[in-house]
């Protein structure tokens, strides 16, 4: 039995009902694991220093250079993480372009094959191949994107997923420090706000995967107050260590 019966019900159903996730995440995924990163790791950095009964200023100087030192980590090693890939890519692209130069009808066969592997009768591969070959920047492309996997004009920029990465985790790390810097003189409330930005990160999380909402916040929320439970345990069992 089928379960679209007309023309005119599949191209509604097509219209209303055919839409996809953004698998990539676009610029949401980096930027709230950039900031739950620096949540995660500057709670327990702090709450890691309160377990060894140290002063409020220590909590506070230590969370400060955890947010400085992490921002400036994540940011660097994005930097140049993303420079090294891009310069691979343009390296590559570069091999491609001189191949086109110096040998475009073995290239124009090459792709005129990858159409015919894919279904494509023969003779139409080679003359989709040919019209796609005309215009040089356009051959490249084709030929970036089928060999490669990658598309010339969309590389990624070493400066933007700096930046990126240095604001994000900033923010996540900001929060554990903030209620200090407020005023506050005891841990749970930084730790309190910590776990609550956490929640609502996994929750944001949620918007490119399959999980609901509240179960991504929950793991999340688990995930980081482990982190900041096991930290604290250890700087109070180093504080008895050391001061013994």
């Amino acid at each position: 039995m089928s379960i679209i019966e007309t023309d005119a019900v599949l191209h509604e159903a097509h219209r209303d009902n055919h839409t996809h996730r953004d698998v990539n995440g676009g610029w949401l995924r980096p930027a709230v694991f950039g900031a739950m990163d620096g949540l995660v790791s500057n709670l327990a950095l702090m709450t890691g220093v309160a377990g060894g009964s140290v002063s409020q200023q220590t909590i506070v100087i230590t969370g400060l250079a955890g947010l400085a030192a992490g921002a400036f980590s994540m940011a660097a090693g994005e930097y140049t993480s993303v420079a090294s890939q891009r310069e691979l890519v343009e390296a590559e692209l570069d091999v491609e372009r001189r191949e086109l130069r110096k040998h475009p009808k073995d290239e124009l066969a090459e792709l005129a094959a990858l159409y015919t592997s894919r279904g494509v009768e023969p003779g139409l591969a080679h003359e989709v191949a040919r019209q796609l070959s005309r215009d040089p920047e356009q051959a490249l492309e084709i030929h970036a994107r089928e060999e490669l996997g990658i598309d010339p004009g969309d590389l990624p920029s070493p400066l933007v997923a700096a930046v990126s990465s240095f604001g994000a985790f900033a923010l996540g790390a900001l929060l554990p420090v903030l209620p200090f810097l407020l005023g506050a003189t005891a841990l749970w409330p930084a730790v309190l706000l910590a776990l609550t930005g956490l929640f609502g990160c996994g929750a944001v999380v949620a918007r490119v995967t399959a999980r609901s909402w509240w179960s991504s916040g929950l793991r999340q929320l688990l995930l980081g107050g482990t982190a900041a439970a096991l930290t604290y345990g250890l700087g109070t069992a180093f504080g008895v260590a050391v001061g013994g």
